[in-house]
């Protein structure tokens, strides 16, 4: 006689990987959208998983980082960041959207539920800061990020990207998670990886910073439940209260999974 096994809660925190910061006076990138909730999954469910990476910086005039790649869990996906704006160029939409370069029009807009706008050109020798998952992009400054303890640990994803500030200070990055503006003719930096940072824009003449990657942490009970996953992921697990945390890290295919039992 079989015996009778419940579904198993699940909670879990996705992250797409940030936009790359625009090239010469430019808006730094979007971070990466971010979307956390639960559900309850039977035995034997079988889930994707991808982890997006970060959209590099741009190294030309005329257009914008890259945007950021999707992450997927369940059935969810947050989307990736916009790529801050080059000179005279609009930040791009995505999870969070790009801040605009020096003398762009408009904005990149976030995505609703994931992310924040980026923010427009704010006059002179700046340029817009990328959003972040808690607020849109302010001035040159990248918008904050979300703090989520899932981890075991109280910590900020998906903080937008600093503008290039030429004549200073530098734009900072949302949370201390996005890359920080250049000042004169400093490269933006990179965003934090695993935390979906937006990269910093890049200052007169100079790259944009990277965008960071992605992370999709998740919890099962710690006794009574596992997960196995496909070949291609990356990840480290370890137990925090009743929980059995998860961390995938990266992913060497949109094709990986992971098996509840």
């Amino acid at each position: 006689m079989s015996t009778f096994r419940p579904p198993i809660s699940v909670q879990y925190l996705v992250v797409a990987g940030g936009g790359g910061g625009g090239y010469s006076l430019a808006g730094g990138g979007g971070a990466g959208g971010l979307l956390t909730s639960s559900f309850s999954s039977p035995r034997a469910g079988i889930f994707a998983v991808t982890v997006g990476a970060g959209g590099a910086g741009d190294t030309n005039a005329g257009g914008t980082g890259a945007v950021g790649a999707n992450s997927t869990f369940f059935t969810v996906t947050a989307t990736g960041g916009g790529g801050g704006g080059s000179d005279n160029v609009t930040g791009a939409g995505g999870g969070s959207g790009g801040g605009t370069g020096r003398n762009g029009s408009s904005f990149g807009a976030g995505s609703v539920g994931q992310g924040n706008n980026g923010a427009p050109y704010p006059g002179a020798n700046d340029a817009g800061g990328g959003g972040g998952a808690g607020a849109t992009g302010s001035g040159v400054n990248g918008g904050t990020g979300s703090s989520s303890s899932i981890s075991g640990a109280s910590l900020f994803y998906s903080g937008g990207g600093g503008g290039s500030n030429y004549y200073g200070p530098a734009g900072s990055g949302g949370s201390s998670v996005g890359g920080t503006g250049g000042v004169g003719a400093d490269a933006g930096t990179n965003g934090t990886s695993n935390r979906g940072g937006g990269g910093g824009g890049g200052g007169n003449g100079a790259v944009g910073g990277n965008g960071g990657s992605g992370v999709v942490i998740f919890t099962l009970p710690a006794t009574g439940s596992t997960a196995t996953f496909s070949a291609g992921v990356t990840q480290t697990s370890a137990i925090v209260g009743a929980n059995r945390v998860y961390t995938v890290t990266a992913t060497s295919t949109t094709s990986e999974t992971v098996t509840f039992s």
